[in-house]
């Protein structure tokens, strides 16, 4: 093991300048001759646009401009439309609504901007706002997904009946039915995946610019890819790629919220190319809470069917997932193809049908959030498993026992046409079970009784589809100085992508770290990138440092062979030294490349064959106090497979991070609209409460590696496995906590109000 290599638990390099205040937010950032940008949005949530009035707003004080929808077509601005379409089970085309960067004649939920303001600072832009007239004639509303589809439920879009967008299927459904034409039991379960709002430290800002010499914008903002989103744009403002520039600098957070196409991108740029100059726009807080896409909001209904073994023969799945007013720029993929393929779980299910069927609300779009789709479908399948447990009193760890797919058995095809390649479920439940003393749960449990609580201990396991999709480009310049310089195509949302890469180089080229410098988030110097999301930055980025790394070790192999005059295969690399075994002839990379004329350059394109599959098992073991209903959550257990580790250090953290976010979702995030006007009533940290320090406990982490056959550097990734596994493994233990009281599903959030309301009833 290299000391600064892969495997080695480096502390995260990129801390110093956060630590210091040497980070550079677009927040940050003040360009010359810089005006603001205030987005009037509306305050109804379904509404026809009569007229408005902008005149005196455009004559205030401070103002340069104010524009409506009209002005942005009038200057060839297109619609924002979704990236990823679905046919229906039918055969038959989606509904797919486009959506004006502004809205035109119609607002859909509240927060749809109507008109932006230019000022010479934000607080004149803000007051300049109040000055505008608008008459909108409100209509009915619905923000419920489960009433989206009723009959007396308010249209959003003339062309969806029904507000249906798509009704799509996947899997055998005579093979399902068939298996549960013999099933000795089956298992239903009704559950509701909650919405959530995603709350990155930093909000979403931008500054935009416009080069009229050159004809080139520029936009500055808080993103997980330079590269997708300039395609996106570019279309939307009808121009060239190469005119426009895009930069992303320290992003604090992004989830997936910050890789689409927002409307107010759209908006800086083609107001700082009329009026010329700089345009600056940063979200608060309340506004992020109607502006952003929102994350799961899913009703669904399930059936397994086993045999008198507790064996699992077929799962039938039924989801209504919510898609907001608008769809976002992957929003169909994430509860179809990103989310459903996993419903197998960790088992081996021979017959899976599911079908999913879209619908408009008037709420903010849909999209991917921390998992994008692979925590609901753990969801449904852990709990479904776990009800099956008690049903069928096998219990949580003998039911999966005889369903985990077996480690001699991969690669293994499933039922939904995934083929895993390696991981070993079974010994990540055992090793968990041990772990959380799970034998010995039943004394703990009389313990808390006898101290007014009730104490619940729960599982899951899981696994997650990741690191797969299109290519990620990493480019190597091993500069004349000696220092290496990549250029990769990923951002970084604070996972610690500055230091995985340079283990990566460090591994391969052997030097030391302080020669590297890892270049990120700038259209214009990186040829190519796809960005950060689907935990793919540092097993396909990784992957193509790595095979880059290679290419550099050749190059410099052939310039000292040509320097000793030697053959190129009598040259070896060892310890950052090319030499020729048994002579003295050697010489440092650092050295070659200071005699080189020019600096040594490597770039390399890699492709996944297919996705990486991270799985593991987490165990929570918890207390419910029966007077106040208030969670403690005492000892969390989890055992992952990864694949090979880059840094233990940073994997730690991702996990504990997706915890925290899981257990936001399992027991506190409460997304609420008011049902007869569509306003949000959570729309503040004041009244949507997020996990604090004390929510949580200890994190015991083991990992379990078992190493990738897809991948060149042996790693699944795992940005998004704490997110998944949690959700299910507290509600499971929420359940068994309260299983004297007749309950067989809490539905998420589980707050204490909640909990202390079924205490009471009981």
């Amino acid at each position: 093991m290299k000391k600064f290599g892969i495997g080695q638990p480096i502390l995260r390099s990129e801390d110093i300048r956060f630590i210091t205040g040497k980070g550079l937010y677009t927040g940050d950032i003040t360009l010359e001759n810089q005006l603001y940008m205030y987005v009037l949005r509306s305050n109804v949530a379904h509404g026809k646009i009569i007229s408005m009035d902008i005149e005196e707003a455009k004559n205030a004080k401070g103002v340069i401009d104010v524009f409506i929808s009209k002005d942005l077509e009038n200057d060839g601005i297109t619609p924002l439309d979704t990236n990823f379409k679905a046919k229906n089970k039918d055969g038959s085309e989606m509904v797919a609504p486009k959506r004006n960067a502004i809205a035109k004649d119609n607002v859909r939920h509240v927060g749809d901007p109507i008109a932006i303001v230019i000022a010479e600072s934000l607080e004149l832009a803000k007051n300049a706002s109040e000055l505008i007239i608008v008459d909108i004639e409100e209509l009915p509303s619905n923000t419920s997904t489960s009433k989206a589809r009723d009959s007396n439920s308010p249209i959003i879009w003339k062309e969806a009946k029904n507000n249906v967008c798509f009704d799509w299927d996947m899997g055998d459904e005579n093979a399902v039915d068939n298996a549960f034409a013999k099933a000795d039991k089956i298992i239903d379960l009704n559950l509701t995946n909650n919405r959530l709002v995603p709350s990155p430290m930093e909000v979403r800002c931008v500054v935009a610019s416009y080069d009229p010499d050159n004809e080139k914008y520029e936009l500055r903002c808080s993103s997980q890819g330079v590269h997708s989103l300039r395609a996106r744009i570019s279309e939307v403002m009808g121009i060239d790629e190469e005119k426009l520039r895009v930069i992303t600098t320290d992003v604090g957070g992004g989830f997936g919220m910050k890789i689409f196409n927002y409307p107010e991108y759209v908006c800086a740029l083609f107001a700082s190319k009329k009026i010329k100059r700089p345009v600056k726009w940063v979200a608060d807080r309340s506004e992020s809470f109607i502006s952003d896409t929102h994350g799961r909001d899913h009703v669904t209904s399930a059936k397994l069917a086993l045999d008198d073994q507790g064996v699992f023969l077929g799962l039938k799945v039924h989801t209504v997932a919510n898609m907001g007013a608008y769809l976002s720029n992957f929003a169909i993929f994430i509860p179809t193809l990103a989310g459903t393929a996993m419903l197998t779980g960790c088992y081996k299910t021979p017959a899976i049908y599911v079908n999913v069927i879209g619908v408009f609300t008037n709420t903010p779009a849909i999209d991917a959030y921390r998992g994008a789709g692979r925590p609901e479908a753990a969801f449904v399948i852990e709990r479904i498993v776990d009800k099956a447990a008690k049903e069928t009193g096998l219990g949580p760890l003998e039911i999966r026992r005889r369903n985990l797919i077996k480690s001699e058995e991969m690669p293994f095809k499933t039922a939904l046409n995934h083929t895993f390649d390696s991981g070993n479920f079974a010994s990540n439940m055992e090793i968990a079970a041990k772990k959380a003393n799970w034998d010995s749960f039943k004394d703990r449990r009389e313990e808390s009784l006898q101290n007014g609580k009730l104490r619940g201990i729960g599982l899951s396991t899981y696994i997650e589809s990741c690191a797969g999709g299109g290519p990620e480009e990493a480019t190597i310049i091993l500069e004349n100085n000696g220092d290496i310089t990549v250029h990769i195509g990923s951002q970084s949302n604070g996972q610690g992508h500055e230091t995985a890469f340079t283990q990566i180089i460090c591994e391969f080229l052997d030097v030391n770290p302080e020669k590297v410098k890892i270049i990120q988030g700038d259209s214009d110097i990186i040829s190519f990138g796809s960005g950060t999301g689907g935990s793919r930055s540092v097993p396909v980025g990784g992957a193509a440092i790595k095979i880059a790394s290679e290419d550099i070790i050749n190059q410099g192999k052939n310039i000292a062979a040509n320097k000793f005059g030697v053959e190129v295969d009598e040259i070896s690399y060892k310890e950052s030294i090319f030499l020729v075994e048994g002579k003295n002839l050697n010489i440092s990379i650092e050295d070659l490349a200071k005699e080189s004329s020019k600096p040594i350059i490597a770039s390399h394109q890699w492709s996944p064959p297919n996705f990486t599959f991270p799985n593991g098992c987490h165990i929570c073991e918890l207390e419910v106090d029966k007077e106040t209903g208030k969670v403690e959550i005492l000892k969390y257990t989890v055992v992952d497979d990864f694949g090979l580790i880059i840094n233990p250090n940073l994997l730690a953290g991702q996990v504990q991070g997706g915890i925290a976010q899981g257990l936001g979702q399992a027991l506190l995030e409460n997304t609420i609209y008011d049902q007869d006007n569509g306003q949000l009533l959570s729309g503040s940290f004041m009244d949507y409460a997020i996990p604090r320090a004390d929510d949580l406990t200890n994190i015991d982490i083991e990992w379990n590696m078992v190493p990738c056959e897809t991948n060149p550097l042996q790693i699944k990734g795992a940005g998004e496995a704490g997110a998944i596994g949690s959700p299910p493994a507290i509600i499971n233990a929420l359940v068994n906590a309260f299983k004297d009281y007749n309950i067989d599903h809490i539905e998420m959030p589980a707050t204490s109000h909640k909990l202390w309301k079924i205490l009471k009833s009981n």
